[in-house]
């Protein structure tokens, strides 16, 4: 009697590790453990592209190029935590101390909205009464209060503008400090899509060797003589402004969010502009804080 071929059938129709696996594995041995930079990374979620195999892994210009539009985060010398690690179709995303500013979430525009001041009623009835008008002494009048009435509508969307200026350049200088403290990210492209080859440890190590020091990392969040990492989980959190008090440029749910709930908010028209007054009560005393359109632009304290 013949023997099927029963076992080679079975093996051809094995299942193959998935990515997920795949990704899992990387985790479990990378996420949470230190490594030391060998180049410096740019303060965005853009991170360093990296090209295995290819005769430039890495473009020089582009990087140079993002280091200066986004600021170093992270410096070369620098140990940093590996906080992610994802695994996509044609890329491995290696992310560092939060993976770098710009990630869902995190506030990339500096724009401050306002509208200028619309005509008023008055204005605009004067202007009705303009075209109808016909004796010269009255139409006079009618035209000098017109320019009065456009004149203060200006000197209005002027103190708006000077506001708004304030308030962008704050903003703008509060999105440069997040970015430095946001950490980056290496992103391991391939063209043709990831290998199987480079979803292990060693593939990720290799593929980023000239830019990273693992120091004998080993699986459990640790290297050959330093204990494991703590699990990111029990980490410390992150700290909050210097000495726990807000920045200048900040929006309000982020001052909530540092400050707790504020015991009292007033709101106030400054021409078009929405100016809100919030006061919180902290360890170190009464902080009252004033916000344009959402945007921190200056706080006072006084001591407990």
């Amino acid at each position: 009697m013949a023997i099927r071929p029963i076992p080679c059938l079975l093996l051809l129709i094995a299942p193959a590790p998935t990515a997920a696996q795949s990704e899992a594995t990387l985790r479990d041995y990378f996420e949470g453990q230190s490594v030391t930079l060998r180049i410096a990374m740019p303060g965005t979620e853009a991170g360093v592209d990296i090209y295995p195999g290819t005769p430039k892994p890495l473009d020089f210009p582009r990087h140079a190029d993002r280091l200066k539009d986004n600021g170093t985060a992270l410096k070369s010398g620098d140990d940093a935590l590996v906080t992610k690690i994802k695994v996509k179709s044609k890329l491995i995303e290696f992310q560092l101390d939060g993976g770098g500013y710009g990630t869902m979430g995190d506030e990339t525009s500096s724009s401050v909205g306002v509208s200028d001041a619309p005509k008023t009623k008055r204005e605009q009835n004067l202007e009705g009464e303009l075209k109808r008008e016909i004796d010269p002494a009255r139409r006079r009048e009618i035209k000098e209060e017109i320019d009065d009435l456009k004149a203060g509508r200006e000197r209005e969307n002027s103190r708006n503008r000077a506001s708004v200026a304030e308030a962008e350049e704050s903003k703008k200088a509060n999105i440069r400090e997040r970015r430095l403290e946001g950490g980056s990210r290496f992103n391991i492209r391939y063209k043709d899509g990831v290998p199987a080859s480079a979803i292990t440890p060693a593939g990720i190590k290799s593929a980023l060797a000239a830019y990273v020091d693992f120091s004998e990392t080993v699986a459990g969040g640790g290297t050959a003589d330093t204990p494991p990492a703590l699990p990111i989980a029990n980490a410390p959190a992150p700290r909050a402004a210097s000495g726990g008090l807000p920045t200048k440029g900040m929006l309000l749910a982020d001052v909530d969010r540092l400050l707790g709930t504020p015991q009292k908010s007033v709101e106030r028209k400054e021409g078009r502009l929405k100016v809100t007054t919030r006061s919180y009560a902290t360890d170190a005393g009464l902080v009252t804080a004033e916000f344009v359109e959402g945007v921190l632009i200056r706080y006072t304290m006084t001591s407990n």
